[in-house]
């Protein structure tokens, strides 16, 4: 018989999530409910001592209401104390958040780490996606802001830009050519030239949705339908988008079958695109969202496959290590 699994999440403070709609939430309590001990982790809980990455680790459980408990003390293990350490700490990813993924590399040991910190290191949610040109909008980065204004002007003069480093919408723009406030925008979003922003040539399918497509391992999971309120361009849940049901089509498993390798190569197991018409503007790497609306929407149960992944993932690596022994 197989021991329980020790699985540990490093997460954003538990209050400020909100456990009902939580795609975190979602996977623990399926850990729970097949009997494995879960820990919590935050970014200020992880340590190197002596070469050996630890954290200090609190058991919690989740009741059926979402109230959160805390079973014992806090205890500082090695990481490779835990079969799985699934990193869902949300952006903005900062020095700090860099400096967590250098730590969860020395883990080492048969802990399975999702995802890879290396491949979380080296996939920017902003740029990661211009490895597969095919697939994504006409782009630009720079922090110049006469260059991104020529920019402007190639991709028909409507552009959205992004920082590199935000989520949720924060710091997204709109902007037109002709626009008086076009120059100063820019200098606002570029810090003055200070700062790299991404530009991307404006989208109108975007009136029509903002697609959110979870994969697992490379293969698509679910998906939904991000639609942006009257009064905005943006399609996010934090600016007041609303969440519709929507199929994984033909064209969207094409657009999952150009990304697939290339993820299970960087160790990006768990990742959102999101696709606006049938180009890619965002691969989230970090912490992906959306399976409490899909489950929604279709009656389902994503978690059930997120957490027979893991499960497959650690017994390979269990046989692995007897094999070597």
């Amino acid at each position: 018989m197989r021991n329980a699994l020790k699985i540990g999440f490093i997460m954003d403070p538990l209050e400020e999530l909100n456990p009902a709609d939580d795609t975190s939430f979602s996977i623990l309590m399926e850990c729970q409910r097949r009997g494995y001990r879960v820990f919590y982790i935050h970014l200020k809980d992880l340590l190197v001592f002596g070469g050996t990455a630890m954290a200090e680790l609190q058991e919690i459980r989740v009741g059926p209401s979402f109230e959160v408990s805390y079973p014992g003390r806090k205890e500082i293990r090695p990481l490779s104390w835990l079969d799985v350490v699934f990193n869902r700490k949300e952006p903005p990813f900062n020095l700090d958040y860099i400096y967590a993924t250098y730590i969860l590399s020395l883990t080492g040991g048969k802990t399975f780490l999702i995802n890879d910190p290396q491949g979380i290191r080296g996939a920017n949610e902003k740029l990661y996606a211009l490895h597969f040109p095919e697939i994504t909008p006409e782009t630009c980065v720079s922090k110049d802001p006469i260059r991104l204004k020529s920019f402007l002007k190639e991709v028909g003069g409507e552009m959205v830009v992004k920082p590199l480093n935000e989520r949720g919408g924060h710091g997204v723009l709109y902007l037109r050519q002709g626009d008086k406030n076009t120059r100063a925008m820019l200098e606002v979003s570029t810090q003055n030239g200070r700062e790299f922003i991404v530009a991307q040539r404006y989208l109108p399918e975007s009136r029509q949705g903002d697609k959110r497509i979870l994969l697992l391992d490379g293969e698509p999971l679910g998906a939904f339908l991000r639609l942006p309120p009257e009064e905005d361009f943006r399609a996010n849940m934090h600016v007041g988008g609303k969440a519709v049901r929507a199929d994984i089509t033909d064209i969207d498993r094409s657009i999952c079958a150009v990304l697939s390798d290339r993820l299970r190569r960087d160790g990006l197991y768990f990742v959102g695109i999101d696709i606006i018409g049938n180009k890619v503007t965002e691969i989230n790497v970090t912490s992906p969202a959306g399976i409490p609306e899909i489950n929604a929407f279709n009656h389902c149960r994503l978690e059930e496959k997120v957490v027979d992944f893991l499960e497959k993932k650690v017994w390979e690596r269990q046989n692995e290590i007897s094999l070597q022994a």
